[in-house]
């Protein structure tokens, strides 16, 4: 029978991991041996809760932490005796892969047989990916989905905006910084095209040597196996990359099985879980912006920094609480809300509360400046990070304003004031004026990231100048400590705290979680804004283009970064 409870959330960290503590009572009966079934599809985000419209109807987007403790629950408890994942369409990045894959290889270490069912239909290599970590991988009949390696598509919209009678102007610091070209040039500059083919060898080599690993293959079988993007699940069988083909149903026949939602109602406290500390759980997600909130009516993340800056002051003040992991997932954005969050972390360091940051999928320009308050950072090797670089990007209408009849005229009190202008060029004096604003906020940053990270200026603009890094090489240059995921993150923080590795911790989310009527009410407002609004429609990138116009000042200095390469 499954029981119904507040929405109260806690967390534990057992041998250095995260499981939920919910539940009512000691959950539901489960018998020895045991197969536990979890379904692995659509977005997940950062944080303990999801939407409520996502966990009461299915689908959507859905915990990363919930089904981070669901693995959790499954590796201490000896009732349960395989895993079984249902992969589909997976829209995560390569980060929120890695975490998965890791999740899995624990349940593995663990004794459990694991066992991932491919349902999975289009292109992208997504779900194999994932499903790779698990002991064995099976593939249904009618599941299509092509290994086709990585693939970079840069758009641009210069030739387009002349066409338009538009003038796109900008100013940057750092010719890594290449946000701009997309909407200033007609193909990529050298700067942009190493970086950007520096991410797709990095990130594809993650993807080889791990499938590899998983598979007992070299990373150049594997890369050939790639180029001859096998598809069918016959083929994935013939190319050795699954065990068998079957349904699901075939794959559990038998089995007492445990479905996700009844062991999600499972105590931690009842697998003999002893917390001897408590952390908090600070997660940001979305473009940076001033403010407060977490998602907008088009359904669009943000990482708000009045609502982060408040939780951090509220764990701050909460004297249970040893130590603050902070999970970011931000392509940055706003260069004051970015500092602002890079204080909140700097006063919990100085009150004597170890921030351990783990990142995401994502945590470069402004979400690194975030970071680089922490005192240790843990990256995947996929993750997008550094970028430490601004740009600020400035349309004129007066052509298109021409092109369509509209004449303007202009008056000003202020030398420099035409820069308020969207109608006309700039003049050398107000470009002077942006110039001067960018290379401030340059410095600022430059002088953020050297003092959190304990770096001279020069060193850290030798890796600067906007460039995005992997995980993997971010390690090497010194922008992050150590590579993994929410684990390490958590041993980091016991460490911190002179627990040892393996001290089982409660993990208390801040702000704090809200109660079903305050999501309900959200989410009808949510509906009716979204009802009305295309952009629902658009892919999320182009979302969060959106809210990059919309949440933040026209022809301010900006933190972002020019690129992302998808796990599609």
């Amino acid at each position: 029978m499954r029981c119904l409870r507040r929405d109260a959330f806690a967390l534990a960290l057992a041998t250095a991991a995260l499981f939920a503590l919910s539940g009512c009572g000691g959950g539901p009966s489960i018998e020895p041996g045991s197969t536990l079934v979890l379904t692995l599809e659509g977005d997940y985000v950062e944080g303990a809760d999801a939407p409520l419209l996502a966990r009461f109807l299915g689908g959507g987007e859905q915990s990363l932490l919930g089904l981070y403790s669901a693995f959790r629950k499954a590796e201490l408890d000896p009732r349960i005796a395989r895993v079984v994942l249902r992969v589909r369409g997976l829209g995560i990045g390569w980060g929120k892969a890695q975490e998965l894959r890791a999740s899995i290889q624990r349940v593995n270490e663990a004794g459990k047989e694991t066992v991932a069912v491919l349902e999975t239909e289009g292109f992208g290599a997504g779900g194999y990916y994932v499903a790779s970590a698990a002991k064995r991988v099976v593939a249904t009949p009618a599941s299509r989905s092509p290994l086709l390696g990585l693939a970079a598509e840069h758009l641009f919209f210069a030739g387009l905006f002349e066409k338009l009678g538009v003038m796109v102007e900008y100013e940057r610091a750092g010719d890594y910084k290449s946000a701009v070209e997309p909407f200033t040039a007609e193909k990529m500059s050298a700067a942009s095209r190493e970086m950007s083919n520096a991410l797709l060898d990095s990130t594809e080599a993650s993807f080889a040597a791990d499938v590899a690993a998983a598979r007992g293959l070299e990373p150049a079988a594997v890369r050939a196996l790639v180029d001859q993007a096998p598809s069918s699940a016959d083929e994935l069988l013939a190319a050795k990359l699954i065990d068998e083909v079957a349904y699901y149903e075939d794959v559990v026949k038998g089995a007492q099985l445990v479905e996700q939602e009844d062991w999600a109602a499972v105590d931690a406290a009842s697998l003999g879980v002893k917390p001897e500390a408590t952390f908090a759980l600070i997660s940001g997600s979305g473009m940076v912006v001033p403010g407060k909130g977490d998602i907008t009516a088009t359904g669009t993340r943000v990482m708000a920094a009045d609502t982060f800056v408040e939780a951090v002051h509220e764990a701050l003040e909460d004297a249970e609480v040893k130590a603050l992991l902070v999970r970011i997932d931000s392509p940055g954005g706003s260069p004051l809300a970015s500092d602002l969050m890079w204080r909140a972390l700097r006063d919990a360091r100085e009150a004597g509360k170890p921030v351990i940051v783990s990142m995401s999928d994502v945590a470069a320009s402004g979400g690194y400046y975030v970071a680089s308050a922490a005192d240790t950072i843990v990256s995947h090797p996929t993750t997008l990070t550094g970028s430490i670089g601004v740009f600020v990007i400035r349309p004129s209408l007066g052509g298109l304003l021409q092109k369509v009849g509209v004449t303007v005229e202009t008056m000003q009190r202020g030398a420099r004031a035409d820069l308020l202008f969207g109608s006309q060029p700039l003049t050398e004096g107000a470009r002077a004026v942006l110039r001067k604003d960018v290379e401030g906020v340059y410095e600022q940053f430059v002088a953020r990231v050297a003092e959190g990270r304990g770096l001279e200026p020069d060193a850290v603009k030798k890796v600067g100048g906007g460039r995005v890094w992997t995980g993997a090489q971010a390690l090497e240059i010194g922008l992050v400590d150590e590579l993994g995921g929410l684990y390490e993150a958590a041993v980091a923080a016991k460490k911190a705290v002179g627990l040892a590795a393996d001290a089982p911790v409660s993990l208390k989310t801040f702000p704090a979680q809200k109660t079903l009527a305050q999501q309900l009410a959200e989410l009808l407002l949510g509906a009716r804004a979204q009802s009305a609004s295309p952009l629902e429609a658009l892919p999320r990138e182009l979302r969060d283009l959106h809210t990059l116009a919309t949440s933040l000042p026209l022809g301010a200095p900006l933190l972002v970064p020019p690129s992302v390469v998808m796990l599609r």
